[in-house]
């Protein structure tokens, strides 16, 4: 039996940038400027250099493509490996792909690529399976809220209850009860009021909270 030759696969590395933004859960996408798939929107991503670690790599391609830098971005984790042989029809493309949340980046034009966030329920069509990608970040975060502090890296560092909860609900996907969140979310002594609030129009003055912790910590029980 004839041995195969060996073929190394293509090695690349993308990103799965969040943020919430005017009550929206948003992505960060880019216009390709080559083919495959030349002019469509798709995450940041590009490949691998020999030498660098694949989260250096995506630093610099975040700040290529889309002008970010990676210490803006408050907390970021290696999200999975998506290896299905057909996913790029260059060849067999492994990406290591990570998931990072962030609070009001404003992406610079870099070339051509146009990079710009969307919202997560209203994506475009994507390039690759750049939308499978998103929503399995999607699925993550919505787990990792049950069990952590995530939510305080898609928050401004003082914020109302009520963009708390818009936050949680935007990524959940459903609409919470109001005084049984408050009452679950402050018994779990993540966050503290401060002395400041915030003046919303003719709008009752609300108060200003702020984490304990602006670091990724698992919390006591549940939200779930």
């Amino acid at each position: 039996m004839q041995e195969r030759s060996y073929q190394a696969p293509i090695l690349t590395v993308d990103g799965v940038i969040l943020q919430f933004v005017q009550q929206q859960l948003q992505v960060l996408v880019i216009q390709r400027a080559n083919e495959p798939f030349q002019g469509m929107e798709a995450l940041p991503g590009g490949y691998i250099v020999a030498g660098e670690t694949t989260q250096f790599s995506l630093g610099r391609i975040l700040d290529q493509k889309a002008g970010i830098a990676l210490t803006d971005i408050r907390l970021i984790e290696q999200l999975y490996t998506f290896d299905t042989v057909a996913r790029d029809p260059r060849g067999h493309a492994v990406s290591v792909t990570y998931m990072g949340l962030a609070t009001a980046l404003t992406p610079r034009q870099r070339d051509t690529q146009a990079p710009r966030f969307v919202p997560v329920a209203d994506l475009p069509e994507l390039a690759f399976d750049h939308g499978d990608i998103i929503a399995y970040a999607c699925a993550r975060l919505r787990n990792k809220l049950t069990y952590t502090n995530a939510v305080f890296a898609l928050l401004p560092e003082q914020f109302t209850l009520t963009q708390l909860q818009d936050a949680y609900e935007a990524i959940m996907g459903r609409s919470l009860d109001k005084r049984n969140f408050r009452r679950t979310f402050l018994s779990l002594n993540l966050i503290e009021a401060t002395p400041f609030q915030h003046r919303d129009g003719a709008h009752r003055p609300a108060r200003l909270y702020r984490f304990l912790d602006q670091t990724l910590v698992d919390i006591a029980r549940s939200l779930d």
